[in-house]
């Protein structure tokens, strides 16, 4: 049986932020599942924000409850504005920025990606310095033109999406529409940074399965190409064949785009 769409309100019911964290992000090395899926990540985020680009303002599109990517590129911004839909995803981070002891331990990925930049021990200073670079967490939806109203924010020079548009829309003409009205928020010649899994239609969380968009390479290339980005990097990274019961992921994209001045 093909399994529903579920949309924002599933989100807010039956998304456990808490149970998805220690599924996918307890380790560096994520769910054991996914064969190395988060090093991939948090290698080609490291190696992005190193090649020496400074940014004023990073928007992050649906970070869900999650610092993994916020904790890669905080060296490179100025500010970092996080945004997702669901409520119980800004709690989660709101208990960690308040050093709350009940918080996510994120300090596992923290010495990673300090691994990864060169000096692991730097991964207190790194958390500190992350607490206070977060600006803002605003409420953002996807499928309304200006996605973070009713906040209008002045367009940033850094847009970062992570496994979020395609679990937010229905089919791809939302998702094509979606694509447009997050590029609403980002400067003609600011940085898209987007990771993606290609040909999926679900992902579990505490064995309740939410569904994703079902993608492919050419269909996500060809989307960002007429939202007036042009790409500058695509990684791949290939699903294990082994059993997964977290989801059907056949392969990731990590992709680097930059807009069009002329859009």
């Amino acid at each position: 049986m093909e399994l529903g769409f579920t949309d924002g309100n599933c989100y807010e019911k039956k998304f456990d932020s808490r149970i998805y964290l220690e599924t996918y992000y307890a380790s560096p090395l994520g769910n054991p599942m996914e064969n190395d899926f988060l090093p991939f990540v948090l290698k080609n985020l490291v190696k992005v924000f190193s090649r020496g680009s400074r940014f004023h303002t990073l928007l992050e599109i649906g970070c869900g409850p999650c610092l993994h990517c916020a904790l890669c590129a905080m060296e490179h911004v100025e500010e970092l504005v996080l945004s997702d839909y669901a409520s119980n995803n800004h709690q989660e981070i709101e208990q960690w920025l308040q050093n709350d002891p009940r918080a996510f331990d994120w300090s596992p990925i923290a010495k990673f990606v300090c691994e990864l930049e060169g000096n692991r021990e730097k991964w207190p200073e790194k958390e500190k310095k992350l607490r206070d670079s977060i600006k803002q967490i605003l409420k953002c939806d996807v499928h309304q033109n200006n996605p973070l109203y009713p906040v209008e924010l002045e367009p940033v020079d850094c847009l970062m999406t992570s496994l979020c548009l395609e679990a937010a829309c229905k089919d791809k003409v939302a998702y094509c529409t979606a694509v447009r009205n997050v590029t609403s928020l980002l400067k003609p010649g600011g940085k898209l940074i987007m990771i993606s899994v290609l040909n999926e239609t679900f992902y579990t969380v505490d064995k309740y399965k939410f569904s994703c968009l079902k993608l492919d390479q050419a269909f996500l290339e060809k989307t960002l190409k007429e939202a007036g980005y042009e790409i500058e990097q695509s990684e791949m990274f290939i699903a294990p064949k082994t059993v997964n019961t977290t989801s059907d992921c056949e392969a990731a994209i990590f992709l680097v785009a930059r807009k069009s001045v002329l859009s």
